[in-house]
């Protein structure tokens, strides 16, 4: 939780000019050292070619002006080149569409992309987390709710396999495994969607809001609880571990579709789905690894040992009620 943040941009202002004219860039910076040395440097990147600015303006440690002579436009369409800072305390702070470049732009050109020269570039060598527009701090959530939802699948699998292995054998040792990867899992779920809420607070501006992702993710919750409800109806202990499992195949069956498949056909806040990657280089990187790997791997072994701890409770419990 101590590991900073890699320098960003929080914002740029304005968000939109015009070709072939100039144009002063207001920056705010996360997490920088503008102050602190001489040598910035300021880009708009389009492709895989960039304008420099011609003049820096130093406010104080996060805050700039940027002044771009930009070039006329080659063939009339509108772009949204990323705004790149430099320098050597920091390394390179990245805004992606920074700004919307539109018009023709048919006067004098003021200015020409010239190839980025990527060695000119400084690198920062600390160990520092990601900076992400939108999540800014609040991606160390990561190792906790997107985390917990992997040890949840997993819990989930383990019962998966014991109740079709109870419909092969009638043992009712895989029932009560069954029973309790299935309520840990359940609990995983339900602390994933509450953390997922309050980093939904804290990006989105509300604990919850009509995203199929959310929305699907309850449902499939809700349709796992209804497992509980199932066992609690029966009384036989056969009726109930043949239901039970029959009815546990079902719920890990709706629950690929509806978290996996569903939110996928349409447009969604939520990474992953509707176009918008998910754990790939836009939104982790070899730091946020070396601790989210441990943190499924931590989770799902507690997962593991608070089932273990259900299972002894349900054996227990039998034996007790048999006396």
């Amino acid at each position: 939780m101590i590991v900073p943040l890699k320098p960003g941009i929080l914002s740029s202002q304005p968000l939109k000019a015009q070709f072939d004219s100039s144009v002063v860039l207001e920056v705010e910076c996360y997490n920088t050292h503008l102050d602190q040395t001489s040598e910035v440097q300021a880009f708009l990147k389009h492709g895989d070619a960039v304008i420099k600015a011609n003049k820096i303006e130093i406010t104080d440690a996060t805050h700039a002006n940027l002044f771009f002579d930009l070039p006329a436009s080659q063939d009339n369409k509108q772009i949204s080149p990323t705004l790149l800072i430099d320098n050597p305390i920091d390394g390179i702070a990245i805004l992606p569409s920074a700004l919307i470049i539109t018009g023709n732009g048919n006067k004098n050109t003021l200015q020409k992309w010239a190839p980025l020269d990527i060695e000119s570039l400084h690198q920062n060598e600390n160990f520092l987390f990601p900076f992400r527009n939108v999540l800014h701090e609040t991606i160390r959530n990561t190792f906790f709710h997107v985390a917990i939802w992997f040890a949840m699948f997993i819990l989930f699998i383990v019962s998966l396999i014991h109740s079709i292995r109870y419909l092969r054998k009638g043992n009712h040792y895989h029932d009560r495994v069954a029973l309790a990867f299935t309520q840990v899992g359940i609990v995983f779920g339900l602390v994933g969607l509450a953390t997922g809420s309050v980093w939904a607070k804290y990006t989105w501006g509300a604990f919850w809001t009509s995203d199929i992702k959310l929305n699907m993710s309850a449902i499939a919750i809700l349709i796992y609880l209804a497992y509980l409800i199932l066992r609690a109806s029966i009384t036989d202990t056969d009726s109930r571990a043949r239901l039970s499992a029959a009815y546990n195949i079902f719920s890990f069956c709706m629950l690929i579709p509806l978290i996996m498949i569903v939110p996928r056909l349409t447009d969604s806040l939520h990474p992953g789905n509707g176009g918008n990657p998910a754990l790939g280089g836009e939104d982790m990187d070899n730091t946020l690894r070396m601790v989210f790997y441990p943190a499924v791997i931590g989770l799902t072994l507690l997962g593991v040992w608070l089932s273990s701890l259900s299972y002894r409770i349900h054996v227990l419990k039998e034996k007790w009620l048999s006396e």
